[in-house]
């Protein structure tokens, strides 16, 4: 029988080929498998009086059939059907390659989180420092981070997108350079601009201030990040108006926007233009004192009221006082009273309300 480890029976890979390595004790029944059941093909076999190894191709895949004993994979493979269980052991998995985009039911819940009561935030992708501030998600619904960067400089990001209903960035301290598909050259966000990433859009953090500082909001909580290896930005396609899964994108520039008196409260508030970009689905704004330092509101009839205290400080009203300071994040249950008092001449408030128009304050 011949050696099927040597060199002169191992066939070799091409350029940018990989194989994976399912053991099989007995190749024959195994290989109809794949090939006959799943759809594989026969690249390679050998050797040819008494086959013992083959390399197989399909589904995005190549796989290599040897002699062993080890325990086998698991393969997720596109399509529909119940799990089934090679010859070898293998056990197949058929799973819809685009499956649709779930969002869990809402868990309402007060949720008060305070930046001086931890724990200090963790490592996330592309070296970015996360510290998270709904920690129960609301039944997964949704999905608040505290993003920080401390050092600064080049992002080891990549041409990405997210399977998202709703994601929103905004930049609390320091600036941050980013790129959009369709939306032109890469331009930075300085403390208090925001931006709208709409389903789907392919984007790509660059570099970063030290110390910088952004609030992310997204639903539903657990979602994908995709890679896009083969989209360079910027694109050459300039569209701004483009329509993802019925929102578009948008680029909010603090500087450019005037503050508002904030329904009767006494406060004032700056806009984002966020309920028009996506289609009513969400309201996005900065609230402070003017006329008066305190304010009360009737419950709101939505899914979520999220604020996060930009500067200063002020009082939480609802089941009880809670002082808030710069850094702290609070959720308010819906159809429940709250409001804020003794606010600081150097208060802000960020508030993300889904969905719009489910509070007049």
């Amino acid at each position: 029988m011949r050696d099927v480890g040597s060199t002169a029976e191992t066939p070799s890979l091409g350029p940018g080929q990989a194989e994976v390595v399912l053991p099989c004790v007995e190749l024959a029944p195994t290989l109809d498998f794949f090939v006959e059941t799943l759809g594989f093909r026969v690249e390679t076999i050998f050797p040819a009086d008494e086959p013992r190894v083959a390399s197989l191709s399909g589904h995005g895949l190549r796989l290599r059939l040897e002699p062993g004993d080890a325990p086998a994979p698991t393969l997720r493979l596109p399509g529909a059907g119940a799990p089934r269980i090679a010859p070898n052991g293998a056990r197949i998995l058929f799973v819809d390659p685009n499956p649709p985009l779930e969002t869990p039911p809402l868990r309402p819940a007060f949720v008060l989180t305070r930046a001086a009561d931890g724990p200090g935030p963790g490592e996330g992708r592309a070296g970015m420092l996360y510290r998270d501030l709904i920690p129960d998600r609301l039944g997964g619904r949704f999905i608040a981070s505290h993003i920080t960067i401390p050092q600064g400089g080049p992002v080891a990001d990549w041409v990405h997108f997210h399977k998202i209903r709703f994601q929103m960035i905004f930049c609390r301290a320091g600036w941050v350079r980013v790129v959009y598909e369709d939306q032109g050259e890469p331009f930075t966000l300085q403390a208090g601009d925001c931006v709208l990433q709409p389903p789907r859009i392919r984007h790509r953090v660059l570099e970063s201030s030290p110390g910088l500082e952004v609030v992310e909001i997204g639903c539903p909580a657990l979602h994908e990040t995709l890679a896009d290896h083969d989209l360079t930005l910027p694109t050459a396609r300039l569209d701004p108006r483009r329509d993802f899964a019925g929102q578009r994108f948008l680029r909010h520039v603090a500087v450019e926007t005037p503050w508002t008196a904030h329904a009767a409260t006494g406060f004032e508030r700056r806009d984002t233009g966020m309920a028009a970009a996506t289609q009513g689905l969400a309201e996005v704004r900065v609230i402070r004192p003017a006329l008066a330092r305190s304010f009360a509101a009737d419950g709101y009839d939505g899914e979520l009221l999220f604020g996060f205290v930009l500067h200063g400080g002020a009082v939480l009203d609802h089941d009880g006082a809670h002082p808030l300071n710069a850094g702290d994040a609070f959720v308010i249950p819906p159809r429940r009273p709250w409001g804020l008092a003794d606010a600081s001449p150097d208060f802000q408030l960020l508030e993300v309300i889904l969905p719009a128009g489910a509070s007049d304050v």
